[in-house]
C-alpha cells in the first residue's frame, strides 16, 4: 500500500520500540516522517535505519521547551502535517508509599504535561483532515500494583483524545489513541530489574494474555496507521486497545 505517499508525518519518541515501528511504517507507505528523541547515540541509530525519508531530531518530551520547539521545527521545514503519532513517554513503577513528588511529576510531565503541549504548538501547522493519535496504555483500565502513576498518566492521554476530538473535530483534525498491552520493547529492559527479575516479571505478565505472547511493535504500528489512514475517517475520539485479549477476557 501507498496511502501516506508525499504526506508528512511527525513521531515523538521514535527511536525505539513501538515509535520506531510506527516511522518505519509511515515511511514504508510514501510518507516524509519528522521523528523525534532524546538520546543521541539513538537518534544517530534512528536516523541511520530509517533512511533519507526521516528528519531525527532531539526533542524531550518532559521539557516544555522542547514540547512547544516542535511547532517551530515543522515552521522551519515549511511544511503541513497529516498525521502525528504522540508516543514519547516514560513508564515508572513504584508503591503508594514509595511515591514522592518528584516521581510524580517525572511521570505526568512527560507522559502528559509534554503530549498537551507538544500538540498545542503542532495544531497551527496541521492539514485539515489530519490524524493525531495518542500512545494510551492499559494500565488505565487495569489495576496493577505499582501502576498507579504511570496509570494515571495513560487514563489522562485516553480522556485527552475525547476533550480534544471535541475541540479540533471542527478543523477537520481527528483525535484517537492507542492502548497496547504488553509489546516487546526495550522498555522492559529499563525498570532497573537484574535479569531473573525481569523475566520472572515478563513470564507472569505473559501468562495473563489470552493470546499467550508479547505484542510486536509492529502489530501496534499496523493499528496507528490505520488511525492515521483516510480509512478511518469516521473513527473519532476512540480508543483502540491493542492486548492481546488482556483486559477483555
Amino acid at each position: 500500500m501507498n496511502r501516506f505517499k508525499d504526506k508528512n508525518v511527525l513521531v515523538t519518541g521514535g527511536t525505539t520500540g513501538i515509535g520506531f515501528a510506527v516511522a518505519q511504517g509511515f515511511i514504508a507507505e510514501g510518507a516524509r516522517v519528522i521523528v523525534t528523541g532524546r538520546d543521541q547515540a539513538g537518534i544517530d541509530r534512528a536516523a541511520a535505519e530509517l533512511g533519507p525519508r526521516a528528519t531525527v531530531i532531539r526533542n524531550d518530551a518532559g521539557s516544555i521547551t522542547d514540547a512547544r520547539a516542535l511547532g517551530t521545527t515543522v515552521a522551519d521545514l515549511g511544511i503541513k502535517l497529516d498525521a502525528v503519532f504522540i508516543n514519547a513517554g516514560m513508564a515508572r513503577f513504584a508503591s503508594l508509599a514509595e511515591v514522592d513528588e518528584a516521581f510524580w511529576d517525572l511521570s505526568f510531565n512527560t507522559n502528559i504535561k509534554g503530549a498537551f503541549f507538544q500538540i498545542e504548538a503542532l495544531a497551527p501547522h496541521l492539514n485539515t483532515g489530519a490524524s493525531i493519535v495518542l500512545n494510551g496504555s492499559i494500565n488505565a483500565h487495569i489495576g496493577m500494583p505499582n501502576s498507579s502513576v504511570y496509570a494515571a498518566t495513560k487514563a489522562a492521554l485516553i480522556s485527552l483524545a475525547r476533550t480534544l476530538s471535541a475541540e479540533l473535530i471542527p478543523q477537520g483534525v481527528r483525535v484517537n489513541v492507542v492502548s497496547p498491552g504488553p509489546v516487546q520493547t526495550p522498555l522492559y529492559g529499563k525498570l532497573g530489574m537484574d535479569a531473573a527479575t525481569l523475566q520472572a516479571t515478563a513470564d507472569s505478565i505473559q501468562a495473563q494474555v489470552p493470546i499467550g505472547r508479547f505484542g510486536r511493535p509492529e502489530e501496534v504500528a499496523a493499528t496507528v496507521l490505520h488511525l492515521a489512514s483516510p480509512e478511518s475517517a469516521f473513527i473519532v475520539g476512540t480508543e483502540i486497545i491493542i492486548d492481546g485479549g488482556m483486559s477483555q477476557l
